[in-house]
């Protein structure tokens, strides 16, 4: 079965834990590796590759973190995928110099990917949210009382 890289899938988790906990506040990189298990020299990289993007916004300060740079809705997994492996990788498998796989092959697996990022074009981060949400899976925000007046 095709997958997505490691780095994909940790680009998108991250993305969506950020979109899922955040609510009015940011979320800092430690949270993000405790609720996800991954290493924090795994994610930072990825975290400040989607800030210059403009997925993300760093936030500086003792109350830093990250936060969606753009609402919950705009923001696809099409565009997410695109930026972490680079439109290279999207383009079809290494040239053959066969016929079999430049007339066949290739065509075939060109078609298949753009249909694949049509569809991941489509799959917004409000739509995991609300996939998250129906899986029953608490939100950080929600658990946080403001009592500021």
């Amino acid at each position: 079965m095709l997958g997505l890289p490691r780095k994909t899938l940790l680009a998108i988790e991250a993305v969506l834990d950020i979109a899922y906990h955040a609510g009015g506040t940011t979320v800092q990189s430690g949270d993000i590796t405790t609720r996800q298990g991954i290493p924090k020299r795994s994610l930072e990289p990825i975290l400040q590759q989607l800030t210059r993007a403009g997925i993300l916004a760093g936030v500086r300060g003792p109350r830093g973190g990250y936060r969606l740079a753009r609402e919950r809705r705009r923001i696809t997994l099409g565009e997410i995928i695109r930026l972490v492996t680079g439109e290279e990788e999207n383009e079809g498998p290494e040239a053959s110099t066969s016929d079999l796989g430049t007339r066949v092959v290739q065509p075939l697996w060109i078609e298949l990917t753009a249909e694949v990022m049509a569809r991941l074009e489509s799959i917004t981060l409000e739509d995991l949210c609300e996939r998250s949400r129906a899986a029953g899976i608490p939100a950080h925000a929600a658990a946080i009382v403001d009592f500021t007046i």
